[in-house]
C-alpha cells in the first residue's frame, strides 16, 4: 500500500499508528527509518501515547536505521541498520532478518521516496523490488511516498503502478482554512469509496469521519454526510477485514 502526501498531511502519523494498532491485537511490526533518526521515531511514537518500546523489549517490534549509516553512538546501539540506502539488496536483507526476528505481519517503510530521490526514473523498480520481498513473505507493508505542496501525484514516476493500494492525504488552504482529508485512491479487487472524507490529526492520532465527505470548489469547502447505505458498506467492510486479521494471527500462533 502507497500512502501519498505533501508535508504535514500526517503519513508517518498515519504509519505509526497502523503499526502500534497492529502491535496491540499481537500483530509484529517492523517500521524502516529512512528519513528520521531512531531515537525520534520512538519519540514520535510516544507523543501519542504509543509505548513502542515495551514491545521492543519483548521482541515484536523492530526500527531498522536506514538514516544514519551507523554513524554516532546511539545509532550504534541500533540491532538493525543499512549503512548505504542506495543498496536495496542490504535493505532487503535487513528488513527480512527483523521480521524474522518479530514474526511482523506489518511493515512501513518511511519514506519510500528516499530511495529514488537522486534517481526518479527508478522510482517503479525499487518500489516493486521492495514489494516482492515483503509480498513474498504475505505481509502488508505501507510505503509512505512523499509528494511537493499543492502536488496530487503520488511521488516518483510510475510508482502507483507498482502497488496494489493507494491512500492519499491531503492538506488543503481555502480562504484561509486548512483543512486535511483522507482519499482511498485505488484497493486492488475492492470496492472503494469514491469520496474524500475528513480526518484530523489528535492527541491519539489519526481520526477519519467516514460517514461524512469533503465539497471542495475553488472558494468554499462544506462537510456534507454520506448516505446511511454508503455508511453502512463501509462499516461491513471493516469488520470483514478485522476478522481476517484475527483468523490469520490466529494461525501463526
Amino acid at each position: 500500500m502507497l500512502v501519498s502526501g505533501g508535508p504535514g498531511t500526517g503519513k508517518s502519523i498515519l504509519g505509526k499508528q497502523f503499526l502500534y494498532n497492529g502491535l496491540t491485537k499481537c500483530e509484529g511490526g517492523v517500521f524502516v527509518a529512512l528519513e528520521e533518526h531512531p531515537v525520534s521515531v520512538r519519540r514520535s511514537f510516544e507523543h501519542f501515547g504509543w509505548d513502542v518500546r515495551k514491545y521492543e523489549r519483548e521482541g515484536k517490534f523492530a526500527i531498522i536505521d536506514a538514516f544514519t549509516g551507523g554513524i554516532g553512538s546511539a545509532a550504534q546501539r541500533e540491532r538493525y541498520v543499512v549503512k548505504n540506502i542506495d543498496d536495496v539488496k542490504e535493505l532487503s536483507e535487513n528488513i527480512r532478518a527483523a521480521i524474522k526476528d518479530t514474526n511482523a505481519t506489518r511493515i512501513v517503510v518511511d519514506s519510500v521516496s528516499t530511495l529514488y530521490l537522486t534517481k526518479p526514473a527508478m522510482a517503479r523498480s525499487i518500489a516493486m523490488q521492495l514489494k516482492r520481498v515483503i509480498s513474498g513473505l504475505g505481509f502488508t507493508a505501507i510505503f509512505v511516498s512523499q509528494v511537493s505542496v499543492g502536488e496530487r501525484g503520488f511521488g516518483g514516476p510510475g510508482v502507483e503502478h507498482a502497488v496494489d493500494d493507494i491512500i492519499r492525504l491531503d492538506l488543503d488552504e481555502v480562504e484561509g482554512v486548512m483543512y486535511r482529508s483522507i482519499i482511498v485512491w485505488k484497493m486492488r479487487d475492492t470496492k472503494i469509496s469514491m469520496v474524500r472524507h475528513p480526518m484530523d490529526i489528535t492527541d491519539n492520532g489519526i481520526v477519519v469521519k467516514w460517514d461524512k465527505y469533503l465539497k471542495m470548489t475553488n472558494w468554499s469547502v462544506s462537510i456534507q454526510p454520506l448516505p446511511q447505505k454508503d455508511v453502512d458498506e463501509m462499516k461491513k467492510a471493516v469488520e470483514e477485514a478485522e476478522k481476517e486479521v484475527e483468523v490469520k494471527v490466529e494461525e501463526e500462533e
